[in-house]
C-alpha cells in the first residue's frame, strides 16, 4: 500500500484497531500465562505482530500476535525441553522466523490453497462458538480459565462445559451486570444506533462498553454501587514504574544453545506450525473480507519470519496471524491494514504510560465484546446454507466445528482436513467411468459402451471392478480411454485380465486408445498425439 494512501481509511481504521487493542491485550497476557513465558513476552509479541508484520504483511485486514495454537509447544520447550531457560527458547524462536522467511522465498504460501472451503467455514464457525463457550464464565465473574486458551481441556482439570458450570456455582453479581449491560449496549449500538447517525459509526460500541466498565468498577471500589470485583477479575498488565523498568522486561536469546540441536528441532516445530497456522488464518480472514481481497501467502510468511525473528530477539513470544482478533478487525469496520498497525503501536504506548488504567478494566466488558465476535463468526444461518450445499459440504464443516469444540483448533482442522479428505477420494471413486449402451449403425448387436474419466486411480479400482462383473454373457463391450490422460497401473492390468478371461463368457471386448501393460508414457502420449494428427487430417479432408 502506497504511504499516500496508508490514512485514507483512517475514520474507518482508527475505531477498528482500538477494538483491536482492547481484544488483544488480555489475549496476550492470557496466551503468555497458557505458555509458561513472562506475561511482558505476549505484549512484545502483540507490539511486533502488529506494527511490523501489519506493516509488511500483504494482508488487508488480518491481525497477527502471539498464538493460542501454539501455547502447548511453548510450554513443553520452556519447561521440559530447555528446563526452564526461557532464553535458549528465545533462540529457537528467531531460527523459526529464518525458516519462514526462507519459505516464504521458496513460494511454500501454496500450501494454503489446499484447505477445502467446508473446513475453513467450520473452522471460523468452531471458534466463534468456543470464544463464546470461553467467555461466558468471565461474563459471570469465574476468571479461572486462562483467556486465549483454545483447548476443550483446561490445565486446572476442568473442560469448557465443566468450567461454565462451575461458574454458574460462583457468580459473581457485579461482573453478571457489566456483562448484560455492555451485551445490551453493543447488540443496540449494532442493531439501531449505528444505522441512525455516522457519529454511532465512527465511536464503536466496544469503546463505549470498555469506558463504562471501567467507570463501573470504580463505582463498587468506592462502594457507590454495592458489588465488586476481585483482582483476577480485571486485566492484569505488568506496569513499570520507569522507562528502565519498561526496558529491563525485555530478554536477549541465548546465543551461545547455537549447539544444542533441541533449539532446531524446536524452531522447525515452530516454523511448521506457525506456517500452517498462518495460512488457515489468511483463507479464513480473506472469506471475511467484505472486498474478498486475495492475501499474497508467500508475502505471509516473509512478513510472519520477520516477526518471529525480531521478537525472539527481544524476548516475545512465537507469532502467527490470529482469526479471533482478524475477526473483531473486520466486524468492527476496519478498512486497511493500518488498523493492525496501529492496534500495535496502541499496546505499546499502553504497556509505557497507561498500564495502571488499563487494569481497571474488567474481564466481563471485554467477554461481552468476544462473545459478540464469536455469534458474529458462528451465526445459527451459517449452518442452514451448509446443509443446503450437501453432504459433501456440510459433513467436513460439521466434524471441524465439533472437533474444534472438542479438542483445540489445530487438531479440530486436522480431523475436518482428514473428513474433506475422505468425500474428496468417495467423489474420485463414484466418478471412475460411465456406462452407456450403443446401437450400432452397421447391423451389429448392441454394445455397452465404458468409458475410462479423465483421471483413474488406484481408489478407482473396485468401482471399475464392480462395473466390469455387471457385464452380463454373450455382450457386446466397448471399453473407451481415449478421454483418459492417466490410468493407473493396477486398473490397466485388471482391464487386460478382464478381455483375457472375457472369452470365457462369451463376451466380446473392443477396446479404444488402451493402454497395454508395460507401455511407457512418451509411447503412449506420441500413439495419442499421431491419432490425434489423424483426425485432424480427416477432419480437413472431409
Amino acid at each position: 500500500m502506497k504511504s499516500n494512501n496508508l490514512f485514507k481509511e483512517i475514520r474507518s481504521d482508527l475505531p477498528a484497531s482500538i477494538v483491536v487493542f482492547f481484544v488483544a491485550l488480555p489475549l496476550c497476557l492470557g496466551i503468555a500465562l497458557a505458555s509458561g513465558a513472562p506475561l511482558f513476552s505476549g505484549i512484545i509479541s502483540g507490539i511486533i505482530g502488529g506494527i511490523i508484520v501489519g506493516a509488511a504483511s500483504g494482508s488487508r485486514l488480518g491481525v497477527s500476535g502471539p498464538a493460542a495454537g501454539l501455547a502447548v509447544i511453548v510450554l513443553t520447550a520452556i519447561t521440559t525441553t530447555f528446563e526452564g531457560s526461557y532464553e535458549t527458547f528465545l533462540l529457537a524462536v528467531v531460527l523459526s522466523g529464518i525458516i519462514q522467511i526462507i519459505l516464504g522465498f521458496a513460494k511454500a504460501g501454496f500450501i494454503g490453497y489446499f484447505f477445502p472451503s467446508s473446513v475453513i467455514k467450520g473452522m471460523l464457525t468452531g471458534i466463534g462458538l468456543l470464544i463464546i463457550l470461553k467467555q461466558i464464565p468471565h461474563a459471570l465473574g469465574w476468571d479461572k480459565d486462562t483467556a486465549g486458551d483454545d483447548s476443550f481441556i483446561q490445565a486446572n482439570g476442568e473442560n469448557t462445559l465443566s468450567a461454565i458450570g462451575k461458574a454458574v456455582e460462583f457468580i459473581t453479581p457485579g461482573a453478571v451486570i457489566i456483562a448484560l449491560i455492555s451485551l445490551a449496549i453493543l447488540i443496540l449500538w449494532d442493531k439501531v444506533l449505528a444505522k441512525k447517525h455516522k457519529l454511532f459509526q465512527l465511536i464503536q460500541g466496544p469503546i463505549v462498553v470498555v469506558i463504562l466498565g471501567i467507570i463501573m468498577n470504580r463505582f463498587y471500589e468506592t462502594g457507590t454501587l454495592p458489588f465488586s470485583l476481585a483482582a483476577d477479575q480485571l486485566v492484569r498488565l505488568p506496569a513499570p514504574d520507569s522507562l528502565s523498568g519498561f526496558v529491563s522486561q525485555f530478554t536477549l536469546p541465548d546465543f551461545s544453545a547455537f549447539a544444542n540441536l533441541q533449539v532446531y528441532k524446536v524452531a522447525i516445530l515452530i516454523a511448521i506450525i506457525g506456517s500452517l497456522e498462518t495460512l488457515l488464518s489468511v483463507e479464513a480472514t480473506d472469506k471475511l473480507d467484505p472486498q474478498k481481497t486475495i492475501t499474497p501467502t508467500n508475502r505471509e510468511l516473509k512478513a510472519q519470519g520477520l516477526g518471529n525473528l525480531l521478537s525472539g530477539l527481544i524476548g516475545g513470544l512465537p507469532i502467527t496471524q490470529v482469526i479471533v482478533r482478524s475477526s473483531a478487525n473486520i466486524t468492527f469496520g476496519a478498512k486497511t491494514k493500518l488498523s493492525a498497525i496501529m492496534h500495535g503501536f496502541f499496546l505499546l504506548i499502553s504497556a509505557l504510560t497507561i498500564a495502571n488504567l488499563l487494569n481497571m478494566i474488567p474481564l466481563a466488558s471485554l467477554a461481552a465484546i468476544l462473545i459478540m465476535v464469536g455469534y458474529k463468526l458462528a451465526k445459527p444461518s451459517l449452518f442452514a446454507e451448509m446443509y443446503k450445499h450437501g453432504w459433501e459440504q456440510f459433513m467436513p464443516f460439521a466434524v471441524t466445528v465439533i472437533a474444534i469444540l472438542a479438542t483445540d483448533l489445530l487438531k479440530g482442522i486436522t480431523v475436518g482436513i482428514l473428513c474433506g479428505i475422505f468425500y474428496t477420494l468417495r467423489h474420485s471413486f463414484r466418478n471412475s467411468h460411465h456406462m452407456k449402451e450403443v446401437i450400432t449403425t452397421d447391423g451389429g448387436k448392441p454394445a455397452l459402451h465404458l468409458i475410462l474419466a479423465e483421471e483413474v486411480s488406484f481408489f478407482n479400482k473396485a468401482n471399475v471392478i464392480k462395473a466390469l462383473k455387471s457385464i452380463p454373457e454373450n455382450t457386446r463391450v466397448i471399453i473407451d480411454c481415449s478421454r483418459s490422460k492417466s490410468i493407473a497401473y493396477d486398473v490397466v492390468e485388471l482391464i487386460q485380465e478382464f478381455r483375457t478371461n472375457a472369452k470365457t463368457k462369451s463376451i466380446s471386448v473392443e477396446t479404444i486408445n488402451f493402454i497395454e501393460p508395460g507401455q511407457t508414457a512418451s509411447k503412449m502420449n506420441g500413439a495419442r498425439v499421431r491419432r490425434r494428427q489423424t483426425q485432424e487430417e480427416q477432419a480437413v479432408a472431409n
